[in-house]
This record gives C-alpha cells, structure tokens and sequence, in this order.
C-alpha cells in the first residue's frame, strides 16, 4: 500500500510539473501575459466529486446537523421539507421504500404524477454533495464547510425517508448509502441519443425517418379563444412562475402578433415592458414578484417604500448593483453584476412605480 500511495504521489507531482512547465512555455511566448497556477490554486479549482468518489474529502455530518443548516440557509428557498414549488422546483417528494428496495423510481413513468422532485431523478449521491458543496446557499456557495454539506445531503436522503433520523453520513460510509437511492438504477445507455452504451453506439442519434412517413393527418380546431375575452383574467404570462417549463401567452397582444421588444432591448427605453424585461433577463423575477413577496420583497412594496424620495433612483442602482441585508428580512442580496444602464433603468422603473 505504501508503495502505490509513492507511486500516486510521484505521478501526481509529475503531472503538476508538467502543467506548470506548458504554462511556462506559454508565458515565454507571451512574455507579460499570465502565470503558471500555484498547486494550491489548482487545489482550489480542482473540487469536483465523482461517481466512485474520487475528490470526495474526508468528514461526516449528521442528519440532525444538516436539518439545523437546512433550516438556516436552505429553507428560505426550498422550504422547510424541500417542497418549495414557487420559486425552485422540489427537491424531496415521489419517492417510496420500495423505490429504496429496486433502486428504480416508479412514479417516474407514472404520468399521472404532478411533477418530477430531485431525489427521484437523481441516481448518484456524489451529485448531491458535489453541489451542494460547489453551488449552495445561492447568495454564498462554497461557503458551506465539509461537515455541512455532509449533513445536509444527509437531510435531503432523510426527508426522502432513505436514512433513519440518527445517521451520520461520511467518507466512510457513503459508498453504502448509495446502495439506498431510490434511482440508483435508473441511468441507462442503452439508447440511441449520446453517448449510448458506454459511447460504443455506431449510430447517430436521430434517424429523420419518423417524421418524414406515416404523417398524421393536420388537426383541425373546432373552438379559438375570441380576442375580446383573450385577457378577461389579466395578462397570463405574469400569473405562471418563471422557473420551469410552464410558460403563459401574453395575453395582452393579439394572437399571431409579432413580440414586443425582448429583453436585449434598449436601456434606453424605461417604461413597464422593458424594465420587465430586463428583471426577467437578469433574473431579478427569481426572487422579486411584481405585487407578491418570493425570497425577496415584490416591486411593488419597493416602489411604496421609496416613493418621494429625491435620490429614489440613484439609491435603487446602488442597491440593485452593490446588494444589501437587513432592510427587508435576514435574507441578503447579493450584488448583481449588470451594466449600469440596465441598473439604472430597473430603478427608474422602481421608483417611478414599477407599473405594468
């Protein structure tokens, strides 16, 4: 065992020197023009976790550490039993014991069932804790230390009713839990899209012969929705939640009509519809609704909060470019890194308002 661990070790210093001696060359040929990486600088970046656990660090979490993280930095937006379905898709639901026994998610070819959650979809435990550690909490990721993020992947697989409430996940026991997930077993490739059998499949992935015979005949409606009742309910692109697939028609032009100007529209235009827009490119609509609270106060309430103030705006920009916490809740904000006209232009609309 010494032997490989000399022999590991001297491959890996092999392959670092070799690394910093291409960057050297580089530097050489560009003279002025960057630096070889520090080995600890590739330690930094070098954080993926793989399926047979490779870079995975050593420690452990509990699943009662994890339910203190979840309810700390977790819950604002997946709630309390990561079920959140108004801003993120659920993490936790569908899933039973006996998907625990055949390691295949049943529910997931039912299509009677309301939605797909993470813990149905997800085959590998290493996927859990390589995000959780790379990409959580949202306004802080990699913030999270290796016993939490330990313990929440704990808490996750205990919501899911696959560990018991007194479980201490680690490195030394991981490979068993991922006997347990629920779709361990439902990766396959045996199928014609990429990769395919292990990228040993000869043949590409669309045939375009389906669509080309044997066409259905075009249907034919039998009813429209007449224009003058088209938006009796208000606009329905604004009623439907902007993460996921569901999307409303925007009932407020007529059917066939060409769009409004998208969200790469001039700054310089600050009335509603591309001040929405823009909060909807640069995914403000996330955590702000137009009249309701989501993570984060709606536009509304700002707009109330700071009407006839005389530096509304150039305060608005400052806040929406540099974030804050603690005027509207514990949950911060976190800077947003958007062209200043675009900043500018929310905040006009903010201020002015934050009409339709």
């Amino acid at each position: 065992m010494s032997s490989c661990r000399d022999a590991a070790a001297a491959l890996a210093l092999l392959f670092v020197s070799a690394l910093a001696q291409a960057q050297a060359g580089g530097a050489a040929a560009y003279p002025g023009i960057g630096r070889a990486a520090t080995p600890q600088e590739v330690r930094a970046w070098d954080i993926d976790v793989r399926p047979d656990f490779k870079g995975l660090p050593a420690g452990s979490g509990s699943v009662a550490k994890g339910m203190e993280v979840w309810e700390s930095k977790c819950a604002s937006c997946h709630g309390i039993f990561g079920e959140s379905n108004e801003i993120f898709t659920p993490l936790i639901g569908g899933t039973t014991r006996q998907d625990v026994q055949t390691g295949r998610v049943a529910r997931l070819t039912d299509s009677s069932f309301p939605g797909r959650t993470t813990l149905m979809k997800v085959a590998n435990i290493s996927t859990l804790w390589d995000y959780i550690s790379r990409a959580m909490p949202w306004n802080a990721p990699k913030s999270l230390s290796v016993e939490e993020v330990y313990a929440v992947t704990a808490y996750m697989l205990n919501l899911g009713n696959v560990l018991p409430d007194d479980f201490v996940l680690s490195d030394r026991n991981i490979a068993q839990v991922q006997a347990l997930m629920p779709n361990r077993n439902g990766m396959s490739t045996d199928h014609h899209l990429w990769p395919g059998r292990s990228m040993g499949r000869d043949r590409p992935d669309v045939a375009v012969t389906a669509c080309m015979t044997n066409c259905e005949a075009e249907p034919k409606l039998a009813s429209f929705l007449p224009d003058f009742a088209r938006n009796a309910h208000g606009n329905l692109a604004e009623q439907n939640r902007l993460v996921g697939p569901q999307r409303g028609a925007d009932t407020t032009r007529a059917a066939g009509s060409p769009p409004q100007p998208g969200p790469l529209a001039s700054a310089s235009a600050s009335g509603p519809p591309a001040a929405m827009a823009l909060a909807t490119r640069h995914s403000c609509t996330a955590c702000h609704g137009l009249d309701n609270r989501l993570v984060g106060p709606s536009f509304a309430e700002m707009a109330r909060k700071y009407a006839g103030r005389d530096d509304a705006e150039a305060h608005l920009a400052g806040k929406i470019r540099n974030g804050g916490q603690g005027v509207w809740g514990a949950i911060p904000m976190p800077a947003q890194g958007l062209p200043e006209a675009d900043a500018r232009t929310l905040a006009q609309w903010i201020a002015r308002g934050a009409g339709r």
